[in-house]
This record gives structure tokens, sequence and C-alpha cells, in this order.
């Protein structure tokens, strides 16, 4: 008995990949996925704004539990939690040039209001039209404290470019 213990495999880490939408953030879904990852992957799926309101992180610590990886909002607003929730879990920020980012995004929800974006970007700041600076603010701001969170810590992040080639 001992010895299958001994050969039985180690649980992976949980990943949860911190970048924002439209970062590549469906492309590593799709790796996640082919590498045998069970993801979360709608946005905002059981995620109300007023919901994350009134649970704040855990509301993904409880719905992180029930998959070896997560990816796009809210996942990224709440790293700092979900890595003291999950010791030894990897995560992955993925970034993109802001302003092509941004000229994504815009393309992508363009006027649309969203719960999810006035949550993200500010209760003033719903949609990306209209709001660039906000936008690209916050992106740099969330990039930022990422790389501060995990300074000294490269083995539990990993920052792709996946527009600028940097692949799986």
């Amino acid at each position: 008995m001992n010895d299958v213990m001994a050969t039985a495999p180690a649980p992976r880490p949980k990943v949860f990949c911190i970048g924002f939408q439209k970062t590549g953030t469906t492309s590593l879904f799709a790796a996640l996925e082919r590498l045998g990852y069970r993801t979360a992957a709608v946005v905002g799926r059981g995620f109300s704004a007023e919901r994350l309101a009134a649970e704040g992180a855990s509301a993904c610590i409880k719905a992180a539990r029930d998959f070896d990886a997560a990816q796009d909002m809210p996942w990224p607003i709440f790293f700092r939690e979900l890595d003291a929730a999950f010791p030894g879990s990897k995560f992955i920020l993925t970034v993109r040039d802001p302003e092509s980012w941004f000229a994504s995004i815009e393309g992508h929800f363009g006027a649309h209001e969203s719960e999810m974006q006035a949550f993200v970007y500010g209760r003033d700041a719903p949609a990306p039209a209209g709001n660039k600076a906000r936008y690209l603010e916050t992106l740099r701001r969330h990039e930022a404290a990422v790389r501060a969170h995990f300074a000294g810590r490269p083995h539990d992040l990993l920052v792709m470019d996946l527009e600028a080639g940097d692949g799986w």
C-alpha cells in the first residue's frame, strides 16, 4: 500500500490567469483546457457586481475550489486573496500593448455597459467608450500591482504577451 501511495502523482497547483480581458485570456483558456485543466471560463458567471461587492474575494475563493484553473473576470481583481487562499498556486499575467488592448476592448464592448465593467473600472465607467484614460490607468495599475506582489517569486508568476509572440 505504501508503494502505491509513494507513486501517486502529486496534485497540480491551481493556475490563475490574472490578465485583464482581451489580453489573450481566451487563448490561454484553450491552452489550459488542452493541457487537461478543468477551467472556469465564463466571464462573470454567478459573479454579479452586487455579489462581488457583498462577498468580495470569498465568492471567487469558493468557486475556485471546483476548478484547476480560472481566467477572465473577476479572477484578476482578487489575485492577492487567491494567492493567500491557495498556497502554491501559479499565476499567469497576460499582457498586451495598452493602446492595442484598449482598441480591442473598445471594439468588443463599445458603449455596452456591464456590471462587471463597472465593478472593475468604476461605476462611472461601465463601458470602454468615452473612458479610455480610466481603462488604461486601471490596466496599468493592475499590472504594476501584480508585478509588485510577486516580486521575488519568479516561480509563481509567468508574464505572457501573446500578441508579441509568447507562446506555450
